[in-house]
C-alpha cells in the first residue's frame, strides 16, 4: 500500500522536516527515512512471527487471532494521525506494529485454517490465505492511484484502511468455533472438540474425525520434547528442518517482497510511461495465478508447483536483469524488462 503514493508521502516528510527545521530534507536523510519506512513492516513481521507457536498455543487459536486485531487498530491509527501530527516517526512505528500484526496472521490464519479444514480440501483452502494477502495488495494498489487515495490529502485515509480487515474480522470470527483439533489434542478437551466438529462439519456423529485426533495425540505424547539444537544433530530430524528453513528462505529471498514494495521505481527506472498502472498490473497476475494454483494444487501436489514457480522465477529474473541492464543503449528492452517482471510475479 504505500508503494503507489511514495512520491507525496516523502514530499510530506519533506514538509514535516522543513517545519521543523526551517529547511528542505536532505536527499540522503530522505532516502533513508523511505527505505527505513518500507522495510521495518518486516522487521516487525520477522519479530512477531517468532511468537506464533506461543500465543497460539496459549490463547487459542480463535482468540489469539481476535486479540491480534488489536495491533491492526494501533498501527493504523498511527499511520492515519501521521500527517496530522506532522510526525513520520508515527507512520514508521505504525508501519512496525502493523508488520508485527501481519507476522502473527500469516502464522495464525493459516493454522486455523488448516486444522478445520477437511483433508481432501486442506491444500485448497490453505491456499485462499495466499489469495486473500494478493488480493489485498491489489485492492491497496489500486486505491493508491491518484483519481482515488493516492493524494496528498488522503493518502491517510489510504493507510489507515488497514483497520477495515480487522473490524470484519471481530465481528465475524466470534460466530466461528475454536479449532477442535487445539481442543482435544492441546486443552484435553473431548467435550468441546465434539461440538466444534458438529458445528464444522453439520453431522452429529463425528466418531471417525474424533478418532483421527486420538491417534494424533496418542503418536505426540510418545514423541520426546527435543530442543532446537537436537532438530539439527537428529538424523531424524535433521533433513525435515533443513527442507522447511529452506522452502521458507526460498520464498523470502525470491525477491517478490522487493518487487512489491519497489515495483513503481522500477518500471519507472525501465522507461514504462505510467508505472502505477504497470505496478496495478503486477497485481492483477498475482492474483490470477494465485487463483490457478487453488485448481492445481491438489492436481499437480506442492512441491512440482513450487519447483515450476522457482525455476520460472530464476529465468525471469535473469531476463529482468539484463534487460534492464542493456535499458540504456536498447530501448525496446523496457517491454521485455515488463514482461520478465509479470513473468515473475
Amino acid at each position: 500500500v504505500i508503494n503507489a503514493p511514495q512520491k507525496i508521502i516523502e514530499e510530506d516528510y519533506n514538509a514535516t522536516w522543513v517545519y521543523r527545521h526551517g529547511e528542505p530534507i536532505p536527499s540522503g536523510t530522505l532516502t533513508t527515512l523511505w527505505s527505513l519506512s518500507v522495510a521495518i513492516f518486516s522487521i516487525g513481521g520477522m519479530l512477531s512471527s517468532f511468537c506464533v507457536g506461543f500465543v497460539s498455543e496459549w490463547l487459542g487459536r480463535r482468540k489469539a487471532m481476535l486479540i491480534n486485531n488489536m495491533l491492526a487498530f494501533i498501527g493504523g491509527s498511527l499511520m492515519g494521525l501521521s500527517k496530522l501530527c506532522r510526525s513520520f516517526e508515527m507512520l514508521i512505528l505504525g508501519r512496525f506494529v502493523i508488520g508485527a500484526y501481519c507476522g502473527l496472521a500469516s502464522g495464525l490464519t493459516p493454522m486455523y485454517i488448516g486444522e478445520i479444514a477437511p483433508t481432501s480440501l486442506r491444500g485448497a483452502l490453505g491456499t485462499l490465505h495466499q489469495l486473500a494477502i494478493v488480493t489485498g495488495i491489489l485492492i491497496a494498489q489500486i486505491l493508491g492511484l491518484e483519481s482515488l487515495l493516492g493524494v496528498q490529502e488522503l493518502w491517510p485515509v489510504l493507510l489507515g484502511l488497514a483497520i477495515v480487515p480487522a473490524v470484519f474480522q471481530m465481528a465475524l470470527l466470534p460466530f466461528c468455533p475454536e479449532s477442535p483439533r487445539f481442543l482435544y489434542i492441546v486443552r484435553c478437551q473431548e467435550h468441546q472438540a465434539k461440538r466444534g466438529l458438529r458445528r464444522l462439519t453439520g453431522r452429529q456423529e463425528v466418531g471417525n474425525l474424533l478418532a483421527e485426533m486420538k491417534e494424533e495425540k496418542r503418536k505426540m505424547d510418545m514423541e520426546r520434547k527435543v530442543s532446537i539444537p537436537e532438530l539439527f544433530r537428529s538424523s531424524l530430524y535433521r533433513q525435515p528442518i533443513i527442507i522447511s528453513i529452506l522452502l521458507q528462505l526460498s520464498q523470502q529471498l525470491s525477491g517478490i517482497n522487493a518487487i512489491f514494495y519497489y515495483s513503481t521505481s522500477i518500471f519507472m527506472k525501465a522507461g514504462v510511461q505510467s508505472p502505477v498502472y504497470a505496478t496495478i498490473g503486477a497485481g492483477v497476475v498475482n492474483c490470477a495465478f494465485t487463483v490457478v494454483s487453488l485448481f492445481l494444487i491438489e492436481r499437480m501436489g506442492r512441491r512440482t508447483l513450487h519447483m515450476l514457480g522457482l525455476g520460472g522465477m530464476c529465468i525471469c529474473a535473469v531476463i529482468m536483469t539484463m534487460a534492464l541492464a542493456l535499458l540504456d543503449s536498447v530501448p525496446w528492452m523496457s517491454y521485455i524488462s515488463m514482461l520478465a517482471i509479470f513473468g515473475f510475479v
